[in-house]
């Protein structure tokens, strides 16, 4: 079992999906207006049953994933273009695992709350209330190419996370952004034209500053023994590069993971992508997409980069503590309810990214299972707003009121969904966001304590939204709004289960993500700050950083703080503290 092609088969079940659906007759297909919903309807079929397909593939897949053995589990490397040292090659870690089942978890959900999104019809007329008239433009909008896309999409991301060479990284890296740009640009609402150009303007950008950088990696590795030169990951981290190339290779990577995080300042193409995004389009941005941000800076910045790493790390948790109480603070002041959503991810990637650079193992660990928690959060609460603007016919905050008293299910969920959304203790987030601070706080209080701050916002923005939408008297315009019905309770429920049940017990999330943490911390000759406590600071003093003994000490004073295993001896991985 274990030489069986898990990663290429669980990216290629999507990808024919998408290619089976292309087969079924479109628009031109002769037939009733009862024909073409079958038509529909079966292509839709198709994507879930694929989706679903795809899930049961990867969960099987996880499931033999050992958190004590190799780092890169169930790889396969091929030569796909050997002049220039291109190799296919795949391979998780348990980081990578985790972000392949929130993306394959996250895909059947997508796919039945986008079920009435898209019809294969003409628009013609019935803008929606606080958008642009752009919308007003007769369009047709085809349901057998929305789904395509996203099966399309399902690949790229499976395969972004699962590359092991730095070129495939780059090429699903720039290539998710083709199904994006027109799920946006040609299916969503208001300034979608606009919003999606910006988004590819702004991820080109990044990625041809990365591509940059690639080649150099390439020409250095020439250099390094490699005489045909490599893109392999794991050759690439053994390359001796000066502190100098080192700053101006990071800064090509980082820029790009930057805006496609989205980082502060590089954030303001999400706000207007992921408003004028169908819901669904919006969940897989700002739930997957987003990730493939932090996770190059975790994977590729640090461990390509060490010294460079450190060198940029107090920039970064400045930017970091900027875009938490910024994308808060702009977060109290929308109108457009999912707007208010886009913005608080801006702060959400930001503590992100601060756990990342805060170079501990609680930080990290803590950043990666953010990254988790935080794609079905906030894809929760987006899904329902767009349940709820496709009720009433609005984006704005002020045309809704007493919608509790009408839809109570709609609204309990929303609750829940935006509570998770403030880190309430009991849900998943909370353990996410509190390791985050915690291990900020063993090195940068006080960037931890500004972060914080965000925390208080952050219930200011939620609850704030929540009183004005879901309490108070009825408004007439939402008194027949009807609550959600079965498809779309089966589309959200998951989604908040896995926010209850991870926040309860996340102990085997965290056992997956830990090992790999670990070795990336190694590899950027980071270990945690010791406590100054009278009864260790002499022991401490005998053991170097880099020792057995110092890292596992660590572990047991961690372990204490964070209440969750921890295991933090790089030589023997999966070692519980």
């Amino acid at each position: 079992m274990s030489s069986f092609p898990w990663l290429t088969v669980a990216g290629a079940i999507p990808l024919v999906g998408a290619i089976a659906i292309a087969l079924t007759p479109g628009r031109s297909a002769p037939g009733s207006d009862a024909d073409r919903r079958a038509r529909d309807l079966l292509v839709k079929r198709i994507a879930l049953a694929f989706s679903l397909l795809t899930l049961v593939v990867v969960a099987v897949m996880a499931a033999q994933f050992s958190p004590g053995g190799p780092r890169f589990q169930f790889q396969q490397v091929y030569e796909w273009i050997p002049q220039f040292g291109v190799h296919y090659a795949v391979g998780v870690d348990g980081i990578a695992l985790v972000l392949i089942l929130m993306s394959v978890v996250l895909m059947p959900v997508v796919v039945l709350a986008s079920w009435n999104d898209v019809e294969d019809v003409t628009a013609s007329g019935g803008r929606v209330a606080g958008t642009t008239p752009s919308t007003r433009a007769p369009r047709a909008r085809s349901v057998k190419s929305y789904f395509a896309m996203m099966l399309v999409l399902e690949t790229m991301m499976i395969g972004v996370f699962a590359a092991t060479d730095v070129f495939l990284f780059y090429v699903f890296f720039e290539a998710m952004l083709v199904p994006m740009y027109f799920m946006i640009g040609s299916y969503g609402v208001g300034q979608r034209q606009y919003a999606a150009v910006k988004f590819l303007l702004y991820s080109l950008l990044g990625g041809l500053l990365m591509l940059v950088a690639v080649i150099a990696l390439y020409v250095y590795s020439t250099h390094g023994g490699h005489t045909e030169g490599t893109f392999l990951f794991t050759q690439l981290t053994h390359l001796a590069l000066s502190p100098t190339t080192q700053k101006w290779l990071f800064l090509g990577f980082f820029v790009a993971f930057a805006i496609k995080a989205p980082l502060w300042p590089f954030h303001t193409w999400l706000p207007d992508a992921a408003t004028s995004a169908q819901p669904g389009a919006a969940v897989l941005l700002v739930g997957v997409l987003d990730k493939v941000g932090t996770f190059g800076m975790i994977r590729y910045c640090l461990d390509l980069f060490p010294a460079a790493a450190h060198f940029f790390t107090p920039l970064v948790i400045v930017l970091s503590v900027i875009g938490v109480l910024y994308g808060a603070v702009v977060a109290i002041g929308q109108a457009d309810l999912k707007r208010l959503i886009a913005y608080t991810s801006v702060s959400h990637m930001g503590l992100i990214t601060l756990g990342i650079f805060a170079m501990t193992s609680q930080g990290q660990a803590g950043a990666t299972f953010y990254m988790v928690n935080h794609g079905f959060a906030t894809g929760a609460l987006f899904l329902i707003a767009g349940f709820l603007i496709s009720r009433r016919g609005s984006h704005l905050i002020r045309d809704y009121g007493g919608v509790q008293k009408v839809a109570p299910v709609l609204a309990g969920l929303f609750l829940i969904a935006g509570l998770a959304g403030l880190s309430l203790p009991g849900l998943s987030t909370f353990v996410s966001e509190f390791l985050v601070l915690v291990g900020t706080f063993t090195r940068y209080q006080a960037a931890a304590v500004l972060a914080t701050v965000g925390i208080i916002l952050a219930a200011i923005y939620i609850l704030w939204m929540y009183q004005r939408t879901m309490t108070g008297p009825v408004k007439p315009e939402v008194a027949a709004m009807p609550d959600l019905k079965a498809r779309e309770l089966w589309a959200v429920a998951p989604l908040i289960a896995l926010v209850v049940v991870l926040g309860v017990y996340p102990k085997p999330a965290l056992d997956i993500i830990n090992p790999a943490v670990h070795a990336t911390l190694a590899g950027t000759h980071s270990t945690d700050p010791v406590p100054a406590h009278p009864a260790t600071a002499s022991t401490s003093a005998s053991h170097t950083t880099s020792s057995g003994h110092h890292v596992r000490r660590l572990a047991d004073k961690t372990a204490l703080v964070s209440h969750v295993p921890v295991h933090l001896a790089p030589h023997k991985q999966g070692s519980s503290a």
